[in-house]
């Protein structure tokens, strides 16, 4: 089997670097490529269920536990995406899966519509009308943050409102991903360097660890919904909530471990965190990069928009029941998931006890073995000679199968098991935030160069300028 890097330590394995030379590896040598000493990386989606199983089978490698926050009290923190116990995972996530379901998403909406009226009120008070470059980016990381803030504790966190970072929390938990992505590959250090008490307080002097912030904020919006709770102050607020929204993430979280002693003590922190880095970084990631892509191929934008004027949705709010089946909308999304996957380093997989054959190659147990997302959704012979390139036609061309074929090979939020609990809601953010925008304004990028990545295992983006211009009303 070729070999690319010689040890998981190489800056390519996690530096911005990583996903030209996997791409290019792969071209030269096969679906299997060895890149480092104990770790295999594949291409074809084909593999996907074979390594990312419906049952048990390939348990999670050590990349995880890196991505675990720490506290000197509660040790690391498992959650459903960083555990590697098959137990442990089971736990947490059955009991509030029934939250993340596609059926329950409409229960969502009101909360997603009270963050777009404020988005709303925000660009028509700065930048519509006045021909203003503003980033547009930033005002959509900061809407992708201030739903989940409402989805999770009943309000925004004020990005939106103040139209900036608040309190840090953005750059804490770019910190913590650009410190983490180089311990993942070396898991040892990082148990040695960050989670332990005494690595933990020199990590904390020396003002590098990075969840310490963000687990700060977890605790106390915790004790406060608890407090809330036992004075029945969100019965109250509940009941008169012009929304309508009915309880949020945090109070399901907290009744949840309260009704199952069985679940650990950690559970609604391993919880609301998740929420709060993936469910907040991840969406906005996929939000920047679908809208620039719509941008730069401006016949898509213009066909999307043309989709949503044809289908007569709502405005300024168009509703969820109007949008979720729009054939071109939903192609758009699918290729923006497919194109630009939030998380951009392999998701590691140890093959079990017996070993496995795969492509023809011979994988003892103990190997580390996952696809680059990025990687593998690029796949031609999946998708097609154009795979590099937007093109969200190829989700059209032919009959329902071959759609579900493809979606099939798209490795962005994992799969099997351990597919991704929350990417529904992240799929309703998308496709509302997006539907509201084109049917609403027309946008035009500046200076698309500008528009820059960064893969720190999270894929940053920074630089979308663009200019907005608000649509005639009907009938105008």
């Amino acid at each position: 089997m070729p070999v690319i890097m010689h040890a998981n330590l190489t800056l390519a394995d996690w530096s911005p670097s990583l996903l030209a030379a996997a791409a290019v590896a792969h071209e030269k040598y096969g679906e299997l490529v060895r890149i480092g000493p104990n770790t295999v990386s594949i291409h074809n989606p084909e593999l996907i269920p074979t390594i990312y199983t419906a049952r048990i089978g390939f348990p999670k490698s050590d990349f995880y536990p890196t991505l675990q926050a720490y506290t000197p009290n509660g040790g690391a923190l498992e959650a459903i995406f960083n555990t590697t116990s098959d137990e442990v995972h089971k736990k947490l996530k059955t009991p509030i899966a029934p939250l993340f379901t596609l059926a329950n998403i409409p229960s969502l909406e009101p909360r997603v519509n009270e963050v777009l009226e404020c988005i709303h009120e925000k660009l028509e008070e700065k930048f519509v009308g006045n021909d203003q470059v503003f980033n547009l980016g930033d005002w959509l990381q900061f809407f992708a943050f201030d739903v989940m803030g409402t989805l999770t504790f009943s309000k925004r966190y004020g990005f939106l409102d103040t139209g900036k970072d608040v309190g840090g929390m953005l750059a804490s938990i770019v910190f913590f991903m650009r410190t983490s992505a180089p311990f993942t590959q070396m898991p040892k250090i990082d148990w040695l360097l960050r989670k332990n008490r005494v690595g933990d307080a020199i990590q904390r002097a020396l003002g590098l660890q990075a969840s310490m912030s963000i687990m700060g904020f977890v605790a106390k919006a915790i004790a406060e919904k608890r407090e809330a709770l036992a004075n029945n102050v969100e019965k109250r607020d509940v009941e008169n909530d012009k929304y309508a929204r009915g309880s949020d993430f945090l109070t399901r979280y907290v009744e949840v471990s309260q009704k199952d002693p069985s679940l650990p003590p950690s559970a609604p922190a391993a919880w609301t965190f998740s929420n709060v880095i993936a469910g907040s970084d991840s969406v906005g990631s996929l939000m920047r990069t679908t809208m620039y892509s719509l941008l730069v191929y401006p016949h898509t934008f213009n066909k999307l928009f043309k989709e949503l004027k044809d289908a007569n949705v709502s405005r300024p709010y168009p509703t969820w029941t109007e949008i979720r089946n729009l054939p071109y909308l939903d192609a758009c999304v699918l290729e923006g998931i497919r194109m630009h996957p939030p998380f951009a380093l392999p998701f590691e997989r140890v093959v079990p006890k017996g070993g496995i054959t795969i492509a023809g190659h011979h994988l003892p147990e103990g190997t580390d073995v996952g696809g680059n997302a990025y990687v593998v959704n690029r796949h031609k012979g999946w998708f097609g000679d154009d795979a590099e390139f937007w093109r969200p036609e190829r989700w059209l061309e032919k009959d329902e199968a071959h759609k579900r074929k493809l979606e099939a090979g798209i490795l962005t939020f994992g799969g099997g098991r351990r597919i991704c609990i929350g990417r529904y809601v992240g799929i309703l953010e998308i496709k509302k935030i997006l539907a509201f925008l084109i049917a609403n304004y027309d946008i035009h990028v500046v200076d698309p160069h500008r528009f820059q990545y960064e893969n720190s295992w999270f894929f940053f983006q920074k630089g979308l300028y663009a200019r907005i211009e608000k649509r005639p009303e009907v009938g105008e």
